[in-house]
């Protein structure tokens, strides 16, 4: 009773230990098969990135291939690089590693354009917006100092005109005839000086007028300027303001041509179809270089790259039932097994001293190594040694534990029969 109980327990605890081993494997291999669409896309992705900014260049069509071929290159080394060591074939290492770093920095280069596009779409307006203002109050700015300056020129003229018609009264004015030098009235000396005064003190009050006129259009002007970024339609506003810029220039130079005072250059803004142009990619993008568009395109790649890598490269094809013995029985020939830095099963895959000494053919087991070399069971170290890769250990348990069961219902048999042959004695 003890006894069946025993097994009971056994069988259920191998049942619940099996069950657990069951659902983690179905578990890791979900995640390496989830793996396979995030890789794609993610490259997809880059893709679309890639040749957004690589079409501003090239014809469309030619950077469609060119992207499809530079996110082909990524998956494919990143997938070889994981499946080969620097040992076994440099050359091989250095041509693919220098193959992905190439396809990165294109990837890479031309999705920073999206990316910048994107990170970089508000600032550029702003710096637009504060573009025009900066212009076009540079421009109101010389204005006032032009207007202050003339205003003042003709003011001290009319104190001037005004002081002379006082010396004109009382006599005293440098210009009057020595006979009516101290003589006081509104001679005919005087009327003339005070003629000239009249005119003058009209033409200094229409001045006022029309620079008050001015002052109107400016302040005008600057508030269309301040609703540039606060209105809906900033068409309409922006329009009006480059239509009131024009009447400041022009009711301005009116005013001054006559002086011969520098008039200020008028700023040239640009269309409204620029001041809201989305960002097209060039290569003056990376003057102001944009930190956070850079790690956003780099993101992507390094993802692609990343779990492409984990997800090794894996064999096109299963073995059939007779590759999987004829495998199982050559790696058994092999002798010299050790557990490496990567915590996989390594091999030695050449001839030992004494296999040397006595000429021994390895033909079928090299055959098997470069078999499962090809289908990416093994992945080579050196000349000299192999490595196991993870989808090659559940073949060989499998095969482990087919013989194991063999082996146990032939001893279960054996037993058996001495036990029958022991009866009959």
């Amino acid at each position: 009773m003890k006894m069946e109980k025993r097994k009971h327990i056994k069988s259920q605890g191998g049942g619940l230990g099996r069950m657990i081993n069951s659902v983690q494997t179905v578990f890791v291999g979900m995640l390496r098969i989830w793996s396979i669409p995030i890789v794609l896309l993610l490259s997809i992705a880059s893709g679309f990135t890639t040749f957004y900014g690589l079409s501003h260049f090239i014809l469309p069509w030619i950077a469609l291939i060119i992207t499809v071929a530079i996110q082909s290159i990524i998956v494919i080394c990143s997938l070889e690089i994981a499946g080969i060591h620097w040992k076994a074939n440099r050359f091989r290492y250095l041509t693919i590693m220098i193959s992905l770093l190439i396809a990165l920095a294109a990837s890479i280069s031309f999705s920073y354009f999206k990316f910048y596009e994107i990170s970089e779409q508000d600032t550029i307006h702003i710096r637009r917006l504060s573009q025009v203002q900066q212009d076009v109050n540079g421009y109101l700015r010389e204005i006032t100092e032009v207007k202050n300056s003339s205003l003042e020129k003709h003011r001290k003229a009319l104190e001037q005109a005004s002081k002379e018609v006082s010396q004109a009264f009382f006599g005293t004015h440098p210009e009057v005839l020595p006979r009516y030098k101290h003589v006081v009235g509104k001679g005919p000396f005087w009327r003339r000086y005070n003629e000239l005064y009249q005119k003058k003190q009209e033409e200094n009050k229409l001045r006022e007028e029309e620079f008050a006129k001015l002052d109107n259009k400016i302040l005008t002007l600057q508030g269309n300027l301040s609703q540039l970024d606060v209105v809906q339609d900033k068409e309409d506003v922006y329009q009006k303001t480059l239509a009131n810029l024009q009447e400041v220039q022009v009711h301005f130079n009116r005013l001054t041509a006559s002086e011969g005072n520098r008039l200020p250059v008028v700023p040239v803004l640009m269309s409204y179809k620029q001041f809201i142009q989305s960002v097209k990619p060039n290569f003056s993008m990376w003057v102001g270089f944009s930190t956070f568009a850079f790690v956003c395109a780099a993101m992507v790649d390094f993802f692609t790259v990343l779990l492409s890598y984990r997800l090794e490269f894996t064999a096109p094809g299963p073995l059939t039932e007779q590759e999987e013995s004829l495998v199982f029985e050559c790696l058994r020939q092999f002798t010299e097994f050790r557990i490496n830095e990567n915590d996989e099963l390594e091999m030695v895959i050449e001839k030992t001293e004494l296999e040397r000494a006595r000429h021994y053919s390895d033909w079928s087991r090299m055959f098997a190594v470069g078999l499962l070399l090809s289908r990416g069971f093994l992945r080579k170290i050196d000349d000299r040694r192999v490595e196991f890769a993870p989808n090659l250990y559940p073949l060989i348990a499998e095969s482990m534990g087919e013989k194991l069961e063999r082996l146990k219902a032939q001893a279960a048999s054996e037993a058996v029969i001495a036990e029958v042959s022991h009866d009959q004695g």
